[in-house]
């Protein structure tokens, strides 16, 4: 015998050895001792006889002997002989074999099936342990070769629940796809060409991303864009709106559960969503409405990549690429000590700041030809076009909820006519009449000279033109007459008015607090 063979085969005896230290090691009596020695051996030998193959790997996974009826699988694994299987990696030589899982677990697999390219087989696995329990090895038996001329109905029944295990795998890999590429994000303006050319060159890197802009500019899209160009696109990207979920609830759904945390948890193992990202992208949407206790564990998360899951002492180690996004000031939030300085650099490695629809309009025509095709499709209506008169209202229009208003719009002008033309009146009945051209402002109180009395600041002359206010101050003025108004017409209610102003509610509260509004 020669070769890796020859190397492996005192192990045999070795591998059976600690079978004798156990017997003499024992308290038992000779007579006793005998009887469990030759017990030990008659079942190695009835494995042996009965099974129509075995095999014997040591605690590193590689085979050390394999008897004489497994032999007769070496070709159609592809060996002509021995010496050519025996002293490799199990794995290497045996496809999908659950051996080196048996020796790392120490777990017996006693009924399997198991398919290779040598065929499918009804298999057992046992750890084999030393004096001490430590594992030192597993032995394999082939129990039937060729099951499924013999065991139809448990054949029929693995191959059922294989093919939807399969299927499963395959719907699930759809979801978690990315769902659009840069093509998706629609508009040649110079302020989108730019963007994209920021998107595409960062997704070449695994540098974490933080996507700045106003609600409804395409944060999400660009974030899927990102994660499709990247060397990552085949593996998971797992989105999170942080500002959706409950605040007690962000770290299990961040980090996971182990089994019985708390009163009424699952008994099984819940995942989170950094572990279901292991190997992709993690897309963390709001990260500015992130609670301050949670912010420092998700520091720690992106910082060593390993995550702790709720009511488990055990680290586990992640690979994940995180693109986040916010629609708020977060150099205002960190000043305000509501948001983590240290976190917000970690995130802060590459902004990219996506423009509003206001500053591109330019983009619009495209972007108006696009989602009205995907509201035509959608609702199964034909599809719509839109006169230049159309297109003049919709440019003075404010646009702050952005492309997700401008699509809201539309959609609400296709389902409330039947006319396949649209002009400007179909959208003056939609659109509020007072944001269709921009406000006057009025005018700026004129400082008085030295020795008038204050009264003089307040009276303007006759027929002068109004004072040209500094155009931050105009629009939050546009801004806080804006939410009044729709606070007012919503009784108050703060969601319906943030629905009403095409923003999330998030935001409104936002700006409810810096602009001092304070409506209940």
């Amino acid at each position: 015998m020669r070769g890796p063979a020859a190397q492996y085969h005192g192990r045999v005896t070795s591998s059976l050895s600690p079978l004798d230290d156990v017997v003499q090691a024992t308290d038992l009596p000779r007579d006793a001792r005998s009887v469990l020695e030759l017990t030990a051996r008659s079942m190695f030998q009835l494995f042996a006889e009965t099974a129509e193959g075995m095999m014997v790997v040591d605690r590193l996974g590689r085979v050390v002997w394999i008897s004489e009826g497994y032999k007769q699988f070496l070709p159609g694994l592809g060996f002509q002989h021995e010496s050519d299987f025996v002293g490799h990696a199990v794995e290497e030589v045996v496809p999908n074999t659950l051996m080196r899982e048996v020796i790392q677990s120490g777990r017996p697999v006693l009924v399997d099936l198991l398919t290779n390219k040598a065929g499918t087989f009804l298999v057992s696995r046992i750890p084999l342990r030393d004096p001490g329990g430590q594992v030192i090895g597993a032995l394999g038996l082939v129990l039937m070769a060729h099951p499924e001329s013999t065991m139809q109905p448990l054949i029929r029944k693995f191959s059922r629940l294989q093919s939807e295990l399969d299927d499963a795998r395959k719907q699930l890999a759809e979801q978690r796809r990315p769902k659009y590429n840069f093509a998706s994000f629609i508009g040649a303006s110079p302020q989108v060409v730019e963007v994209k050319r920021q998107a595409r060159r960062v997704a070449q890197t695994e540098s974490t991303v933080l996507l700045l802009g106003e609600t409804g500019t395409g944060k999400e899209l660009l974030a899927h864009a990102i994660h499709g160009a990247s060397a990552r696109a085949a593996r998971p990207f797992i989105g999170v709106n942080i500002a959706a979920i409950p605040d007690a609830l962000l770290e299990a759904e961040f980090f996971g559960v182990a089994p019985g945390a708390y009163t009424g948890a699952d008994r099984r193992n819940r995942d989170g969503k950094f572990k279901l990202a292991d190997g992709g992208t993690l897309f963390l949407d709001e990260i500015g409405d992130m609670p301050g206790p949670l912010q420092a564990k998700l520091l720690r998360a992106l910082q060593e990549q390993e995550i702790e899951p709720l009511g488990s002492n055990q680290v586990i180690k992640v690979d994940v690429r995180v693109i986040a996004a916010t629609s708020r000031d977060l150099p205002r939030l960190v000043a305000e000590g509501r948001f983590r300085e240290d976190l917000y650099y970690r995130l802060n490695v590459v902004p990219i700041r996506l423009p509003a629809l206001r500053e591109r309009l330019g983009d619009l025509e495209a972007l108006v030809e696009a989602l009205e095709n995907d509201v035509a499709r959608r609702s199964g209506m034909p599809h719509r076009e839109l006169t230049p008169e159309a297109f003049e209202v919709l440019r003075r229009h404010p646009w702050r909820g952005n492309i997700r208003e401008l699509r809201n719009v539309l959609e609400q002008v296709t389902m409330l006519c039947d006319d396949l033309r649209l002009d400007a009146q179909h959208f003056r009945r939609v659109l509020p009449q007072g944001e269709l051209a921009a406000p006057a402002a009025p005018p700026l109180p004129q400082t008085a000279a030295p020795g008038q009395p204050a009264e003089a600041e307040a009276e303007a002359e006759p027929g002068a033109a109004p004072a040209i206010r500094p155009l931050p101050e105009a629009i939050a003025e546009l801004e806080r007459r804006s939410i009044e108004a729709a606070l007012e017409a919503t009784g108050g209610n703060k969601l319906a008015a943030a629905r009403l102003l095409g923003i999330s509610r998030a935001t409104l509260y936002e700006k409810l607090a810096s602009r001092g509004l304070v409506k209940t």
